[in-house]
């Protein structure tokens, strides 16, 4: 996924050659998002202090490649000083336009880099917006729907510079005319020491860094006063060839007495906005988060935030959030790639999850994010569980205990399939909303349209301060630590177990099920040391991987509580060695899929003992006589089911119903082990693990 970084400092000296270092230490942050080409722009002539010149630098590549283009810049004064200074970066992963420089961002209004732009999301009416401008002169030079917007901005600027329109207003009247999801951070030489940043449906936040302390921990959103003949008209103005901006467009004014200081005036500060925290936190720790439709204006070292009309039930305020996140954490420390640092972490990961939460001497569970909500949660008619990708899978994996434990109707629906049916939705429903990074857009629009229609909201993440946790009337913090790896490994097994506590807080109260539980909490009790035990197989599983490398497809197959596994198994596979494989339900082997059984052919199956083993055992004859050579993922010492593999690996046995957060753990290593193996080299290996061809971190944009 693309990313954004940009800084400006007010009153702090620094010279040029720090401020590009932080710029480019930020993308370096952001490369594990995925990208296939960098750049920044930057303020400052070396001649004459005032000419407000904008140098910029792209290029195809990794971010090392765009350090070496600065580098080679002619007539660059590296130790020149600013006290004001503003910088914008950025790493793009190609949508519209294929990679190159003329692609990459920023992307500028003209050849004089009057205003320049970085962007994520895609804008879905841009071709609407440059037929217009291209009517009315301008002239595009890349291929990218982000060029419309710096175009917009200096067509609204050139319309009403004599009415000293400010920067901000010029952002707020082009937003209103983009359709789709988008981040935003812009600077112009018009506007010296000005930086502007704005979101819709991607994720943008700024973090604040001062000496003196900060005079408040909320700062008050800003509204227009009155509306604009723009508002009044709407976006289908863009659609008129004919129509004339000029009368089109009457700039709003905010209310001057209402100017807000994050520290005192004239103090010395500085600002980063970012996509992700990860490139902040080495910086500061104190972060805004924006919400959709927020502009951010900086202004003489001032902090404003606006929007142009306000709505019911909206916070009036941005709290500032201290960050607990550690620049440790982010780092992949003796690992050679995040993702087999994430892996090795789930011992301590999904301790994190429970600590404070279950008490294992008394067998008693508190979730503190939705206790205050259990009573009408418990009056629901039935739990609809909403996500994507992995998250999915974790909800697909505690379906069958939430449905003993709650006695209640399931329902787990992908997102996007949930918003093309447009699924009936009750009051008495509850809907949880499961994403790692909480801005998952195909299921924040689903979380959106259940909201509209009354259900309780439930939301499940991985980060504080993200879009999910600040929409749902309630929920549970994973805190499984930041994920950087584009595969999600220890998200999934942290997600798993939220649902699984979710499920016992569900029947405390009910005396049929106290056995069942208690078994429950034990078994969650010694997962940690099991999932050691399992991590301690690395080697056999690296070994296994060796010889499944070069093969071009991996079937897996499981049913009853480990079919998640096979179904996350198989996606780790896809998402990392670019192999076919499919997660298959062993019960409907005979059903089609057994007719892609034959020598050939790899077949990895889960079988451990539970209530469906002997009908997993029958699925493991049926691929046998048709020569297949299985490889076994089975109970610790089972020694029936070994005789009957090609090959196997065993795992410890727990609780029927957290097996499944064993046996994904050696599915987990498979997968890295083989994307290591295909590379050409480890460099190239590395790459593919943390970030996965054509795979995104955040979605930004929902699938179309």
């Amino acid at each position: 996924m693309c990313g954004i970084f940009a800084y400006l400092n007010f009153l702090v000296p620094a010279k040029r050659k720090e401020i590009l270092e932080i710029l480019i230490n930020g993308l370096k942050r952001l490369e594990y998002r995925g990208y296939d080409s960098a750049g920044l722009a930057f303020e400052g002539s070396e001649i004459d202090q005032n000419d407000n010149k904008i140098k910029m630098v792209k290029c195809k590549g990794r971010v090392s490649m765009l350090e070496d283009e600065i580098k080679r810049l002619e007539n660059v004064n590296y130790e020149k000083e600013y006290k004001i200074h503003v910088g914008i970066a950025h790493t793009r992963w190609a949508t519209h336009g294929e990679p190159s420089s003329v692609n990459s961002h920023p992307q500028r209004s003209d050849l004089d880099n009057e205003f320049m732009v970085v962007h994520n999301g895609i804008i879905t009416n841009y071709k609407d917006i440059k037929s217009l401008l291209e009517k009315k002169g301008h002239k595009f030079e890349s291929e990218t729907d982000t060029e419309v917007i710096a175009k917009m901005i200096k067509h609204i600027y050139d319309s009403h510079k004599d009415n000293n329109i400010s920067f901000r207003e010029c952002v707020e009247l082009t937003i209103q005319q983009l359709e789709g999801a988008f981040a935003l951070c812009l600077m112009s030489r018009h506007f010296p020491g000005e930086c502007v940043a704005a979101r819709r449906g991607s994720p943008l936040l700024i973090g604040v860094k001062s000496k003196a302390k900060l005079l408040t921990d909320q700062i008050p959103v800003l509204y227009s006063k009155g509306r604009t003949v723009l508002e009044e008209k709407g976006r289908d103005s863009i659609k008129d060839e004919n129509e004339d901006h000029r009368g089109l467009i009457n700039p709003q004014r905010c209310d001057s007495t209402t100017e807000f200081h994050t520290v005192g005036e004239q103090s010395e500060v500085e600002y980063f906005f970012a996509s992700d925290a990860s490139a902040i936190i080495e910086h500061t720790n104190q972060v805004i988060f924006l919400e959709d439709d927020d502009v951010a204006a900086i202004n003489n070292g001032t902090l404003s935030i606006h929007r142009i009309k306000r709505t019911l039930d909206e916070s009036t305020v941005r709290d500032v959030i201290t960050l607990k996140l550690e620049l440790q954490e982010i780092m992949k420390g003796s690992y050679g790639t995040f993702m087999e640092k994430e892996i090795f972490e789930q011992p301590e990961s999904v301790i994190n999850t429970m600590r404070g939460r279950v008490n294992f001497e008394k067998n008693q569970v508190i979730l503190g994010g939705i206790k205050d909500y259990m009573s009408e949660i418990r009056r629901c008619r039935r739990l609809l569980f909403i996500a994507c990708g992995t998250s999915y899978h974790s909800a697909v994996a505690t379906r069958q205990l939430l449905e003993e434990l709650t006695e209640l109707p399931v329902m787990v629906e992908l997102a996007s399939d949930f918003l093309d049916r447009q699924t009936p939705v009750f009051r008495d429903d509850v809907c949880f909303f499961i994403s790692q990074s909480g801005e998952t857009a195909d299921t924040l629009m689903a979380l959106r349209y259940c909201k509209q229609r009354g259900a309780l909201i439930v939301g499940i993440t991985n980060t504080v301060g993200s879009t999910i946790s600040r929409d749902s009337h309630c929920g549970v913090h994973i805190n499984a630590g930041p994920e950087i790896g584009v595969a999600s490994t220890k998200a999934y097994t942290s997600q798993f177990i939220s649902l699984v506590m979710f499920a016992l807080v569900m029947c405390e109260d009910r005396i049929s099920m106290q056995e069942r539980r208690t078994e429950i909490i034990q078994g969650l009790k010694k997962l940690p040391e099991m999932i050691n035990e399992v991590l301690e197989m690395n080697e056999k599983v690296n070994d296994l991987a060796k010889e499944l490398y070069k093969q071009k497809s991996l079937l897996v197959m499981g049913r009853g509580y480990n079919f998640a596994t096979c179904l996350e198994g198989a996606l780790k596979i896809k998402e990392l060695t670019y192999m076919h494989s499919e997660g298959i339900l062993a019960g409907e082997l005979k059903h089609g899929p057994l007719a892609l059984v034959d020598k050939a052919m790899p077949v990895l199956m889960v079988i451990t003992r539970d209530k469906v083993y002997q009908k997993c055992v029958n699925a493991l004859q049926q691929v046998k006589s048709r020569h297949g050579r299985p490889i076994l993922l089975c109970s610790k010492g089972d020694e029936e089911t070994m005789q009957q593999a090609y090959r196997y690996i065993e795992v410890p046995n727990t609780v029927d119903c957290l097996q499944g957060l064993l046996t994904v753990v050696p599915l987990q290593l498979l997968s890295f082990h083989i994307a290591v193996l295909k590379g050409n080299n480890w460099n190239e290996s590395r790459l593919q693990v943390d970030s996965p061809r054509s795979l995104l971190k955040i979605h930004s944009t929902p699938n179309s």
